[in-house]
Parts: C-alpha cells; structure tokens; sequence
C-alpha cells in the first residue's frame, strides 16, 4: 500500500483588545489595522480553524525533500476554496450576462450548473462534485429582457390616464434596468416551476409507456404473421 507524507495546517486567532483615541469608529479600526504593537497578545484556542491540507508528498517522512503532489482542492481551506471558486463564478456571469444567442447561452447555463454545483459543495463543506459526473441540465422557463420592456413603455403610457402626461423617453435605461431587477427579485415562480417539473416528469412517463404498448402491439402482430 502506498504511503503519502501529508502536510495540514490550521490557523490558530490572536487577539489583542487595546483603545485607540480618534474622530470616527473607521479612523478608530484603521488605527487598529495599522498598529503592529502585539506584546500582549492573546491565542484564542477554543475558536482555532479547520485542519486543511497544505502539501503531499509520496513517500514516508519526505516533505520538501521531493515533487509535492497535487491535492484535491475540497482539501483546502473552505475560505481558500470560496476565494478561488469567486473568479470562476463571476467569469461565467460575465458571459451570461453578454450571450445573446440561444445556442450560446444553453453552453454557458450547462457550465454555470457545474459551477454552481462546485459552489454548494463549498458552503456545504463537502468534497467537490465528480468532473466525471453528468451535470444536471438546467432548462429556462422564463426570461426577457430590457428592450422587451421599453417596447411596452408607450403602451402602457397610453392605456394609464395617470400617466398621460409623462412622455415615453422620460423613462431612462436605468430606471428601466432597476425596475427589472426588483421585479425578478419579488417574482415568486415556484407555483409554475413546480407544475412544470411535474408535467414534464408526466410526459416523460407517458412518452416511455408509449413506446411499450406500440413494441406489445408490434411482438403480437408478429405473432399472427
């Protein structure tokens, strides 16, 4: 059986509490930060930090002395994993937010799954998803955008004597940008997306029995051939 040399780490808080004299409580913390006078320092070793993995080597007893081996990135610091899974997340926003063509956004919502599955195994603290494992594949059931929104500004205007006064362009980009984002927020689709799912798993069901009644009808049609 093979034998590893295995680095781990934890990070152990110390903690000072001292007084700072200044003309705001973010002047007071800054005073904090910048002070580099830690004489009466204290560990604090009831709140030390998760054991992670900083190294591996194969062999026994052979740290640094050797090529070190790559680790599993579920075996580093949750905090570490957040901060390197960030980049990753924010990457596949950006193309999201920029993908207008169908074809290309169904590529990047596949991917942005398998991101966000990554995403959860961290904040669950368990090991990152199989790369091997087929990803769930996402389907959108509703969306628009923006210039969906001003084409129905005069409309609207028009149908609301409240708002007959008030000419179409007065309503700007970002008006209309603020208003998607807090209406998207306050949507609440779970009724439909669970009508949905339900509906589609009924499909899926009717579509296979289906197939076994015309391969039935077909095996006795045989028969009597």
């Amino acid at each position: 059986m093979p034998i590893y040399t295995i680095e781990t780490t934890y990070h152990l808080p110390v903690y000072r509490h001292r007084s700072y004299e200044a003309p705001s409580l973010a002047e007071a913390c800054r005073l904090a930060i910048e002070d580099d006078d830690w004489e009466k320092e204290t560990h604090d070793y009831e709140c030390a930090g998760e054991t992670y993995v900083t190294g591996a080597w194969d062999g026994r007893d052979c740290a640094y002395s050797g090529p070190s081996l790559a680790v599993p990135s579920h075996f580093d610091e949750t905090v570490q994993r957040k901060a390197d899974h960030f980049e990753i997340l924010l990457g596949l926003v950006k193309v999201l937010a920029g993908a207008g063509d169908a074809k290309q956004s169904a590529y990047w919502v596949e991917r942005a799954a398998s991101a966000v599955a990554k995403a959860e195994a961290i904040l669950a603290g368990a090991r990152d998803p199989d790369p091997d494992a087929p990803m769930p594949r996402p389907h959108i059931l509703l969306s628009f955008d923006e210039s969906e929104v001003r084409a129905t500004i005069g409309e609207n205007i028009a149908g609301d004597e409240t708002f007959a006064a008030l000419p179409a362009d007065a309503i700007g980009d970002d008006d209309i940008h603020a208003a998607c984002v807090a209406v998207a927020a306050a949507a609440d689709l779970s009724e439909e997306r669970g009508s949905v799912v339900f509906r589609a798993a009924l499909a899926a069901i009717r579509s296979v029995a289906r197939r076994a009644m015309e391969g039935r009808k077909e095996g006795e049609r045989g028969k009597e051939k």
